[in-house]
This record gives C-alpha cells, structure tokens and sequence, in this order.
C-alpha cells in the first residue's frame, strides 16, 4: 500500500495505522520512566548495588542510541511497516525476558535487546505517520505524537509505583506484552514502502554501535570512573570519525550527511538537540529544589512537576495544528522563548516564597517545549524526501537522545561542582540558556 493509497482510504483505517504507530510509542516511552521507579526494587531483588541497577537504565539508553540510525538505513532498504513490526516485536520478545530475569546480567542484556526494538519504533513512527496522513494533517499527527509522549512520561512514574504496589517487578514488564500484541495487529494497517536498491552496510552499522554505545558509556561513567570516560570518549570519537570518513562519498548514508548538508534540516536539528538538553537538565534538577531547597516530599514534588507534562500535552497538538498553517520557525522561536522564560522563572528567588510560585513557570516551560517540539519535528520530517524519512527519523531520536544525554550529564557535572543549595537553581538557569538556544537557532531558518 503506497502513501497515496492509505492517503485516499477509509478514516477507519488510518485511525487503525495511527494507533499503532502511537500505542508503539506509548511502549518505549512507559518502559523508560517506570524502570527508573523500581530502580530500588530492582537491586534488592537481584541482590545489585545501586551503581550495578543504574545499569537496566543505562543499557535501555544505549540500546536506542546504538540502533537509531541502522533501524532507518533497514526501514528504507526492507520497507519502514516491515521493519517497524520487527522492532515491536523485538520489543515484546525482550519484556518478556525482563520479566524473566533471574540476574542483573540476564535484565541488562533484556533491556539492552528492548532498546534495539524501541529504536526501531523510534526512527520510523513518525516517517509512517507522514505516510499514513494527508500531507495537510500531518503537522496535526505530529501533535498527537507529541502529546501520547508527554501522557505517557507523566504517567510512568505513577504507573510503575502503582504496579510495584500490587506486584514484584517483573509486572513492570510484563504489562507491556498485551498493548505489544494489538501494536502489532495494528501495524497491517500501515502504509508500506517500496525498499530501496541499496544493501546495507554491515561494517558502518557495526562502527555506528561500537561509537554511540561507546560515547553513551563515556557519559554515565563521566562522574565515577574518568579515565574509563576519557578511554571510551576517544574510541568513540574515532569511531564516528571511521563512520564518517566511510559514509562521506555515499548517495545515502548510514549518517544522513546527505540531509545534513540541507541548512533547514541541519538547523532542526541543533535546535532538537539543544531543546532536549534544557528538558532534561529541568527535569533532573526540579526533583532537587523542590525536595531540598523547598522540603516537599517526594510526592509532593512529584505532582507539582506532572504540571510541565500535562502542559506539554495541551500545547502540542495546538502546535501541531498551527504548524500546518503558520511557519514552523516562528511557533520553534516562540516555544523556545516561552521554555527558556519558565525555566529561568522557576530558577530565580528564595525558597521562602514557597512552591507553588514554581507552578506558573512549570506550565510555562511546558507550553514552551509543546510549542516547539511539533513544528520543529514537522519541519525536520518535510526537510527530507520521501525517500529518506526513515533517515530523517533516526536523525531525530538520535538528537533526541543526544540532547538528554547532554542535559544530564551536564546537570551532574553541576551538582559535583557546586554547593548543593545552589546547584539547582544553577541547572536550571543553565537549561534556560539552552531552551533560548534552541529559539535562537530555530530563527536562523527564516534566513536559510
């Protein structure tokens, strides 16, 4: 079925092919944040120290980064439903055997499998809503997209507390494999796409893995073994650098250099990268002012932060929507401005005035990212031909993920370096300079 096809067939049946791009999205998203939630549950059961648990986490993160660029190169050499539906399926295989685990190693090579499925669905959800909508609501999906992402990060939490309270852990994953099964009866819905000519190539994919899993290492060991980090941040380096040098004379590179070449393109994707380093430098350091500068309890602080995801849901499908109809720059500059305010905002003054003056600048930050997430995602997509949406794709998780790496690894740095009253408010002021970044750079696409 070709883009046109689904274009002209029933509601029904792009209603079906948007659930399963979405509920897939649900599953990668959920998996992400509960896991963090029963961290301590984790090491108890496996006998693991903290440090040993954090890595269920750290290998779910480079299971994505590893596989987000090859999962685009194989949608668009096999056709993007196919492999997407092998991604939910290695998704499904792989909580089953989180949920199975009788080790730590078993649940790390689990969780390390699980984010090699959920790169696929990454890299080539969006490129199949572009396919599965006319091209005047595609903007509109993208807003959904956006808005399932906020639902379900402020909903993991509370989620993998309440299935901690019924069950052990290994309900966490097995709650996934139900909403796996109908994600892939949903995907014969998806539009197909002819598969290209070119073979994929085995060695860049391997060098692609071995220097993002190897960078993605260097940043988690940053703070606790350095010169572990300095030796994986070289061979990473020289890794991408191998990669690039082999990719270069490529029509379509592993690495899309090809689109990067494109100002537009290029341009969304420094402002992506520099968006979700300020959310994620936000999100770690508002835990930390709220618990210890204002003395909130963790639930407490808990509510009061879902105020910023809740926000983003609302705003992103009004993004969405806009972003069919006024330039993208402008909404991108604009949720830049209004993020960067909400941070600095909730950064600035004592702690005696309380916190509940954080919450209008919590809702700020968050209408702020909702309003540039979408169009700047819209524009990215539409910067790429058809052809190359499956890359494109993986470029945007890769920024994605790339941009929270930075902001947490950034915010850590912080909190070792300053006095922990004041590294906080510090994070969050830094995070305010990367959210006006991100505007700032999304500006520079009017001139482009």
């Amino acid at each position: 079925m070709t883009a046109a096809a689904i274009g002209g067939s029933g509601a029904g049946q792009r209603a079906v092919a948007i659930f399963a791009v979405l509920s897939a999205m649900t599953l990668v998203v959920l998996d992400a944040g509960v896991a963090n939630v029963a961290l301590p549950a984790l090491g108890d059961a496996l006998g693991a120290a903290p440090d040993r648990a954090m890595l269920v986490v750290t290998a779910y993160q480079a299971g994505l980064v590893m596989a987000l660029l090859p999962a685009g190169a194989l949608g668009e050499r096999f056709g993007r439903r196919r492999v997407f539906a092998l991604g939910v399926g290695v998704f499904a295989g792989a909580s089953a055997l989180c949920a199975l685990a009788p080790s730590l190693p078993w649940l790390v090579a689990a969780r390390l499998l699980q984010g090699l499925g959920g790169a696929a669905i990454m890299a080539l959800g969006v490129a199949l809503l572009r396919l599965s909508v006319p091209a005047g609501r595609l903007g509109a999906a993208i807003g959904w997209n956006a808005l399932t992402v906020a639902l379900a990060s402020a909903a993991a939490p509370s989620l993998g507390a309440a299935i901690l309270s019924v069950a052990d852990w290994p309900a966490l994953f097995a709650v996934n494999l139900p909403l796996a099964a109908a994600t892939l009866a949903a995907s014969r819905a998806l539009p197909s796409s002819p598969p290209s000519a070119t073979a994929p190539d085995a060695i860049s994919m391997g060098l692609n893995a071995a220097a993002l899993g190897a960078l993605v290492l260097a940043a988690e060991s940053a703070l606790t073994a350095p010169r572990m980090a300095v030796a994986l941040l070289a061979g990473g380096a020289g890794g991408l650098t191998l990669l690039m040098r082999r990719e270069a004379p490529k029509a379509e590179p592993l690495v899309p250099l090809d689109l990067l070449r494109s100002e537009p393109f290029r341009l969304s994707v420094v402002a992506s990268v520099c968006c979700f380093a300020a959310q994620s430098a936000g999100l770690l350091a508002l835990p930390f002012l709220l618990q210890h500068g204002f003395g909130r309890s963790p639930l407490e602080a808990g509510l009061l932060i879902t105020v910023w995801p809740l926000s983003v849901a609302i705003a992103a499908v009004a993004a969405g929507r806009l972003s069919d109809r006024l330039p993208t720059a402008w909404l991108c500059a604009l949720g830049g401005a209004l993020l960067s305010a909400g941070l600095a905002g909730a950064g600035a003054g004592p702690p005696e005035i309380g916190p509940a003056r954080l919450v209008p600048f919590l809702a700020l930050a968050g209408i702020g990212f909702g309003l540039f997430q979408s169009p700047n995602n819209r524009n990215l997509l539409l910067s790429a031909p058809a052809g190359r949406s499956g890359a494109a794709g993986g470029m945007q998780g890769t920024a994605r993920v790339t941009g929270q790496t930075v902001g947490s690894v950034g915010t850590a740095l912080l909190f070792s370096l300053a006095a922990p009253v004041a590294a906080p408010q510090i994070a969050l002021m830094a995070a305010a300079a990367f959210a006006l970044a991100a505007g700032l750079v999304s500006l520079f696409r009017i001139l482009a």
